[in-house]
């Protein structure tokens, strides 16, 4: 019998654990991506690799680390003290910057593990073409050191050939084993607090890990169930994919039948030269976060809610690329017009629920090279735009919005740590759409270089706008640019890499 009651306080304390791993990887990391910007996932996951919970970190990556959880399974035997680390995008991965760190959950009195408990944390440089490992790539292998489910514990002794091989091939290598440790303790803190749940409850904590999976699938019926019945079709563009001219459309049908829906992305563009393509892993991760959305916020996210939503991604095509295809634009701005393509369709059946498009790009930057010590550094970072305006209110202004959901990297904490001069942060006064309610305003941020550098832009919404609904105007594209040290401006297109002078000014509206 499950009890309501002892439900929701499992619920909680399952959800407090998260993210309580999420707290000890922010205040132990070295780079300021993840201190910071908190640029990190953590969840808990049953014995067959299912979410079970989470804590409020990135849906792009908490969607789809179940699968590198998966693989991890398939791919080694975990034993007490074992640590296993991945960042394989055609492993449940998303792109190669983000590393996973899997812990397995070994309780009294039960035969292998139980839980198993991981996180996710983006890392500034994992090698690659250029600094920051976010290059305009056309193939995996350019982006960075990729690695399979390996044991990087064992048994609690360190594989010092498996953490020197990577620490060989990274830009870093003081920042990345800083991270990875902080990585490994937030994971330490999560066992320690499932193993003394188990202590005082015993088995009830497994049943009612069970049931809250159970829950969220029955919540997500009845969210299904109040969509009207039909088919629904929607069709949006990336504006080209870094290397071939041209708009890449992403189309989908979304059927609704009862407390089913079928989501098939047939007729989307084929898999292209470009980083933009994605894995079925940032896929099922879009759709999961437009169908959560429709949740109350109480309902807990976990396997459960996917359970009633069939995804049809054909294999070879933007949504499910063929390895060794490039992917590192992919997890960052394919998913995020994933966003924009299902909510398009779901608003048609629900027109006075769902929001008009945001800013649709996450505005990736990376910078990299030597300061002024002649010591090197990688920088990244997202900056937020508009949110788009809701059915019955204005948009948030200058905020990050859907798959991502890090913060900023604060100008304190960027002049600090890296060679830059922050020159304007400041709202984009009526960038958002016209309406009855309007669209949120997008952001300016411009960041002056003191030494010269690497930088790598990987964006979107610079030539295609983002849509209004029920009449309402389009948002503004966005700009990129830079100025010389002459006061020469240089206009620059979504996606470029390109080596800056000291005293340039890169800015980004």
């Amino acid at each position: 019998m499950i009890n309501p009651i002892q439900l929701e306080i499992y619920k909680h304390r399952f959800r407090a654990i998260a993210e309580e791993m999420g707290t000890t990887l922010c205040r132990t990391a070295y780079s300021s991506n993840i201190k910071e910007r908190k640029d990190f996932s953590c969840a808990i996951f049953d014995a067959q690799g299912q979410a079970v919970a989470q804590a409020e970190h990135l849906p792009v990556h908490l969607g789809s680390m179940p699968l590198s959880v998966q693989a991890a399974l398939e791919a080694v035997t975990f034993e007490p003290g074992d640590s296993v680390i991945l960042n394989d995008p055609f492993a449940g991965g998303t792109h190669l910057p983000d590393i996973t760190v899997i812990d397995p959950v070994f309780l009294p009195g039960h035969e292998g593990p139980a839980l198993y408990v991981a996180n996710r944390a983006h890392h500034a440089d994992v090698g690659g073409m250029t600094p920051g490992s976010m290059p305009l790539s056309t193939d995996i292998f350019q982006e960075g050191l990729r690695i399979p489910a390996l044991k990087w514990r064992k048994r609690g002794e360190v594989q010092q050939d498996l953490f020197k091989l990577i620490l060989s091939n990274v830009r870093t290598p003081i920042e990345r084993e800083g991270d990875l440790w902080a990585q490994w303790a937030a994971n330490q803190s999560a066992l320690r607090r499932l193993t003394a749940l188990w202590a005082s409850h015993g088995t009830d904590m497994l049943t009612y890990a069970q049931a809250l999976q159970d829950y969220a699938e029955t919540m997500m019926r009845s969210a299904i169930r109040a969509i009207p019945d039909g088919q629904y079709h929607f069709t949006d563009y990336l504006e080209d994919d870094g290397i071939v001219p041209g708009a890449l459309p992403l189309v989908v049908t979304l059927n609704i039948a009862g407390d089913h829906a079928t989501v098939d992305f047939t007729g989307t563009a084929t898999q292209t030269s470009g980083c933009v393509n994605t894995i079925l892993a940032v896929t099922l991760s879009a759709v999961l976060y437009a169908f959560r959305c429709l949740l109350d916020a109480s309902v807990p996210a976990n396997a459960g809610c996917l359970r009633p939503i069939t995804v049809i991604a054909p294999e070879g095509t933007l949504v499910n690329a063929r390895f060794p295809s490039a992917v590192v634009g992919g997890n960052v701005e394919t998913s995020q017009r994933l966003v924009d393509v299902m909510f398009g369709a779901l608003a048609q059946a629900l027109p006075h629920t769902i929001p008009a498009a945001s800013q649709g790009t996450m505005n990736n930057l990376t910078i990299g090279g030597s300061n002024s010590h002649g010591q090197a550094y990688t920088y990244y970072e997202t900056t937020g735009g508009g949110m788009g305006a809701r059915p019955d209110r204005d948009g948030i202004d200058g905020i990050h919005t859907h798959m991502t959901n890090t913060l900023n990297t604060p100008i304190e904490a960027l002049e600090l740590t890296f060679p830059f001069r922050v020159k304007a942060y400041r709202f984009r006064s009526d960038s958002g759409g016209a309406g009855q309610f309007r669209g949120g305003d997008g952001i300016s941020r411009y960041i002056q270089l003191l030494t010269s550098a690497r930088v790598t832009l990987l964006s979107e919404r610079r030539t295609l706008a983002p849509w209004g609904l029920q009449g309402g105007e389009p948002g503004q594209p966005g700009h990129n640019r830079w100025v010389s040290p002459e006061g020469h401006v240089h206009p620059l297109p979504s996606k470029v890499s390109l080596d800056l002078p000291a005293g340039a000014v890169l800015e980004m509206d």
